[in-house]
């Protein structure tokens, strides 16, 4: 089973959940911004994209450019502030066993399929 962290107003989000649905996989759908992942979860996500904290960040958010912008935080701050405004995480997030991609484009979930 692949779990999406979706925003279903966000239309590559919209896309990815589609591919997925359409791929036959089961799937289960996180909306983010109403049962925001913890910030064990989130650590446990950033590992399985191989990323940073940072790297995971939507910089163009009105949130980033108000409280963030041209700080340099370490990886546990940025742990804290995706925590604390989930809406600066980059969606859509997929993971399935232990792996997880940012479906940006929506063709990068392939890999899990």
């Amino acid at each position: 089973m692949l779990t999406i962290y979706h925003n279903p107003r966000c239309r590559k989000s919209r896309e990815t959940l589609k591919l997925i649905e359409d791929s036959g996989n089961m799937v289960q759908v996180v909306e983010y911004l109403k049962m925001p992942p913890s910030r064990d979860e989130l650590e446990k996500i950033v590992g399985m994209l191989g990323m940073k904290p940072s790297e995971i960040v939507r910089r163009g958010e009105s949130i980033f450019k108000e409280k963030f912008k041209g700080r340099n935080l370490t990886d546990e701050e940025w742990l804290d502030a995706l925590e604390e405004y989930p809406k600066l995480m980059e969606r859509p997030i997929v993971v399935k066993d232990g792996k997880a991609v940012i479906g940006r484009p929506p063709e990068n979930v392939t890999e899990l399929l």
